[in-house]
């Protein structure tokens, strides 16, 4: 079963790297945009379309303000790329947000933005999926009808995917992301030219539809409430900005510039997408509606609403189906692949987080693959988590989606423009002071941007479920509080002072004796071999019988320890050696008892229910007991690997008890005086 195990890990992880070739796996640009862009470039495929849906509910004419609010998201999208650009020059360690707000803004800030992104990051992949889920379903109506079990698949596998490693993850996301760009560029292109160069009619399949507004007509407040959540619903398009200033120390040198570089053209290809996506969207007249089976009533039987992507991309490649098929395709792809980018930040934010004693130290450490395996495996569960509670559904995960996003973007520019303050103190060149006033001016505009869009997106969707990521970044905000109280006092209690190298005045050593057989001769032997101050065998009386026959071949045996009987009226194991023991103790405070404690090696694990229960009970009782030793000798059976790959005559001790040394036995090729070497 454990041989199974490795082989398994194997297939799915591959073979363990050293320490030394860790260089090996940082990125070049071209592999760091798929890795670290591909959330924010996917969400191209469903924040125009967020916007459309938002809009339905006031019918059709509100969707001629669809291009105004892609302008104003716009807005928001450059100047965060434009700020986090000063982001990765100034903090490259891979700190990102949760650095610069710890460094200038305090600890209780840099514990809201790391909370936040630690939320942000399980959304990422719990709306990737979902959404790769809604465009798959599309083309294949058996997804469409088991989006949870497609999308908890596709974190699985993308899940072992990162245990290989950063790179070869990289390398596994770098054609399908390209290619996705190319697709969607090709539509875009391909579709304003066919309508406005060439003058085609280019419909969807719900162009002609009549689309019913819900409700009244909106008007004033109302309108302006509707806009605003259109806003924020389209504002998911600058999710995963902050990958890359999280992950600058994966790039290779020079890891700034690399990592601004790749942020530049993160921005430009997000924006060139996002506009075009809408714009052809307006001149197609294609309609996305909350609820189809009531706003679209002329609908023909069975009409099954498509995505956004899917009916752009039917109708602008409806004379060449491999087009529509690879970009609904690709589409689908990008996004099962966007959630990429949370599995290189979150176990990366983790391993910082650990560091700073905020997240258990488990944390911190690589895997084989030089991954941070314990976070992707924590991100992947937390993931699945949410796409079983959400039903996979989008809609109802988006408006969860960019509060952490935007608080930790909000704190990040808010913690740079402190930074610049900070800096300007030491510099008198007054040409550098410039530069230093003109970052500090573009992250100051970046904190009111990203502030304004913060107040925007907690009025406009704080009900419609905004509050379970405050209480999600709450309860992780006091998680790590605690951890970090339990760490100081542990490293508190555990300083050391100069009574605490003052030796034990005797060791009285106990080995626990339940038949006299192989395991308690090898425990017996080992404790003598320590040369303790005192050394008896303990036995508990549970049945009068085996007790005697115990003693009987104890004295036959004439074996040199004194062995010791207490009784056990109501038959327990455990509570007599306990009572034994603490009266050594209180008798001799100053004495270290040391419990030895015979134990089978398995290696099946029905064996072990088979086996060691009562040494399992007595370890977990003694552990607590103050200045109190407990020791497990092993005994290996043959159905252990170890057992196996030893002859029965060549474990520990062996000699001991007459048995041959390695030396002597017949064959061993490392003693050239065996007789078959001579021979």
């Amino acid at each position: 079963m454990p041989k199974l195990g490795t082989a398994l890990k194997r297939i799915v992880v591959g073979r363990p790297q050293r320490s030394d070739k860790l260089s090996n796996t940082l990125l070049r640009k071209r592999i760091a945009l798929p890795v670290f862009a591909s959330d924010a470039m996917s969400s191209v495929a469903y924040a125009p379309e967020e916007i459309f849906l938002t809009l339905s509910v006031a019918g059709l004419a509100s969707y001629a303000l669809s291009p105004w609010i892609g302008l104003a998201v716009v807005v928001v999208l450059l100047t965060v790329v434009t700020s986090y650009r000063q982001n990765v020059h100034a903090y490259p360690s891979g700190g990102g947000d949760y650095e610069v707000a710890t460094v200038n803004l305090g600890k209780r800030a840099g514990l809201t933005v790391a909370s936040a992104l630690l939320v942000d990051y399980t959304l990422t992949v719990a709306v990737s999926v979902s959404a790769a889920a809604a465009n798959i379903g599309a083309l294949i109506p058996f997804v469409g009808e088991h989006k949870v079990w497609f999308a908890v698949v596709a974190i699985a596998v993308l899940s072992a995917i990162n245990l290989r490693g950063i790179r070869e993850a990289g390398v596994a996301f770098a054609i399908p992301v390209y290619l996705f760009m190319i697709g969607v560029a090709t539509m875009i292109i391909w579709g304003l030219t066919r309508i406005l160069i060439l003058g085609q009619d280019v419909e969807t399949a719900s162009t002609n539809l009549h689309l019913v507004a819900e409700g009244d007509t909106f008007t004033g407040l109302a309108l302006v409430l509707l806009v605003l959540r259109s806003f924020t619903q389209g504002a998911a398009a600058l999710t995963g900005v902050e990958a890359i200033s999280n992950g600058v120390p994966a790039f290779r040198k020079p890891k700034s510039r690399n990592a601004a570089t790749t942020l530049l053209l993160l921005g430009l290809i997000s924006v060139s997408m996002f506009m075009g996506l809408i714009a052809l969207g307006r001149l197609t007249g294609v309609q996305i509606a909350e609820d189809p089976a009531r706003q679209f009533p002329d609908a023909p039987p069975g009409y099954q609403q498509q995505t956004m992507v899917a009916q752009l991309a039917d109708a602008v490649f409806s004379g060449f189906r491999p087009g529509f098929f690879f970009v609904v395709i690709m589409t689908a792809l990008i996004l099962v692949l966007a959630a990429n980018t949370a599995f290189n930040g979150f176990p990366v934010l983790g391993s910082i987080l650990s560091q700073d004693r905020y997240l258990p130290r488990q944390l911190h450490t690589r895997g084989d693959r030089l991954a941070f395996s314990n976070g992707i495996l924590i991100l992947a569960a937390f993931a699945i988590v949410l796409v079983i509670g959400f039903q996979a559904e989008v809609t109802r995960l988006i408006p969860l989606y960019t509060v952490g996003v935007f608080v930790s973007f909000t704190l990040s520019q808010a913690g740079m423009v402190r930074h610049w303050n900070r800096e300007l103190l030491d510099v008198s060149d007054q040409r550098e002071r410039r530069r230093m006033r003109r970052s500090q001016a573009i992250n100051g505009f970046g904190a009111i941007m990203t502030g304004l869009v913060l107040i925007t997106v907690l009025i406009t969707k704080f009900t419609l479920g905004a509050w379970i990521t405050i209480v999600a970044m709450a309860g992780f905000f006091v998680l790590m509080l605690a951890i970090q109280r339990h760490y100081d006092r542990v490293s508190a209690e555990l300083v050391a002072d100069d009574g605490d190298t003052v030796l034990p005045s005797r060791n009285h050593a106990v080995v626990l004796v339940s038949t006299l057989h192989k395991p308690t001769l090898r425990a017996l032997s080992y404790a003598r071999a320590t040369r303790p101050d005192v050394l008896e065998a303990l036995t508990v009386n549970v049945d009068d019988a085996d007790t005697k026959r115990l003693m009987t071949d104890w004295q036959k045996r004439k074996i040199p320890v004194r062995l010791k009987v207490v009784e056990s009226p109501y038959r327990e194991i455990t509570r007599p050696v306990l009572e034994y023991v603490r009266r050594i103790r209180s008798d001799n405070p100053r004495d270290v008892v040391t419990v030895y404690i015979p134990e089978y090696v398995v290696g099946h694990w029905w064996e072990q229910i088979l086996h060691n229960q009562s040494a399992l009970r007595l370890k977990s009782r003694l552990l607590f007991q103050p200045g109190v030793m407990v020791t497990s000798v092993p005994w290996q059976l043959d159905s252990s690997a170890s057992a196996k790959a030893l002859s029965p005559h060549q474990a520990p001790g062996a000699s001991r008890r007459g048995y041959p040394s390695l030396e002597q036995l017949p064959g061993d090729r490392a003693n050239p005086k065996t007789p078959e070497r001579q021979q």
